[in-house]
């Protein structure tokens, strides 16, 4: 447990991307926290402010950090996927500094059994003791929550269709990513094929039986995910909604509603909604996610309170911006 008159030493590699921006956002209110360094090799000594503009409001002078601490307590990793572990490779931080990694590197805990897959409402007793985490993907997220609680109820295949907002494709520019296409328009992309598919069948542990046909879509709005989730299941949909309400009675941040959620109620929340109906012989889950906070930053700043004995609510008292 931190003392309240001991703040945790933060530090952030790769600062100007999305999570950072998110992730930074949400530390600057945190009340046990000081921020020790925000590096990033593409921005150095650049005003925060230039490339979060909210930062305007909250340290209008801080730059990025050419400089690390590596006598931080805890190391978040917001670099780009396949440059964790180099990162780690490249900068040597104090023993006992906790490693929460954003990106995908560390995600297959088999490979990597030094990390924690820290999905952060069900791995709480694994995350309160862990080093190194690894931060779940946003799309694995929503639906690893909307599946878990049903475990053996499943019967044959669970067919997903999910869509995220533009922000869900990184900071850097690209052609599906540019307001003139995105705008007004919808796509399918990697479908049955999803880089978050592995995680959630490592998660999951599904019988083979079970294939997870996984159809993700991008969306013309900025963020979050909406994931439509069907599955055969013997159950009546008044057990359904039973299973699902105790397995997260103690969560602070799912929620189990009576009716199907919508994208607006969690976006700028680290908040999951969930929903259940049964359709003939099918369930219906419907899960809401915020892609930026419940799928990355959010759950990141989750993991850390769990990891150092805080309250897992700390600085994630948020409110949806509903219109």
């Amino acid at each position: 447990m931190v003392e309240h008159n001991n703040k945790i030493k933060v530090g952030i590699l790769g600062g100007a991307g999305y999570t950072a921006g998110e992730l930074l956002r949400l530390l600057s209110n945190h009340l046990q926290v000081d921020i020790q360094f925000i590096h990033s090799t593409s921005q150095a000594d650049e005003l925060i402010a230039k490339t979060h503009h909210d930062f305007y409001l909250i340290n209008n002078k801080r730059v990025f950090d050419k400089e690390i601490n590596y006598n931080v307590d805890v190391v978040f990793l917001c670099v780009g996927h396949g440059q964790a572990k180099e990162a780690l490779k490249s900068h040597q931080f104090k023993q006992g500094t906790k490693i929460i990694d954003l990106s995908q590197d560390h995600r297959d805990t088999e490979a990597n059994p030094e990390f924690v897959y820290g999905l952060a409402d069900v791995k709480q007793s694994k995350i309160a003791v862990a080093s190194n985490i690894a931060n779940p993907g946003c799309f694995a997220t929503a639906i690893i929550l909307a599946l878990m609680p049903f475990g053996n109820y499943v019967n044959g295949d669970v067919h997903i269709n999910a869509i995220t907002g533009s922000t869900g494709a990184g900071v850097m520019p690209c052609e599906t990513s540019h307001f003139s296409w995105r705008t007004n328009n919808m796509s399918v992309y990697k479908a049955f094929s999803h880089q978050h598919l592995a995680e959630i069948k490592q998660a999951l542990k599904l019988s083979a039986n079970n294939q997870i046909l996984f159809v993700p879509m991008r969306g013309n709005f900025s963020r979050g995910i909406f994931a439509s989730i069907y599955f055969k299941s013997d159950l009546t949909e008044i057990k359904a909604q039973q299973i699902l309400q105790a397995f997260y009675e103690q969560s602070a941040f799912v929620k189990v509603l009576d009716h199907e959620p919508d994208l607006k109620m969690v976006v700028n929340t680290n908040a999951c909604l969930l929903s259940v109906k049964k359709h003939g012989e099918y369930l219906h889950v419907v899960s809401v996610i915020d892609n930026l906070i419940k799928g990355a930053s959010g759950q990141a700043l989750q993991n850390m309170n769990l990891m150092f004995g805080l309250p897992c609510e700390l600085g994630l008292s948020l409110k949806a911006s509903v219109f």
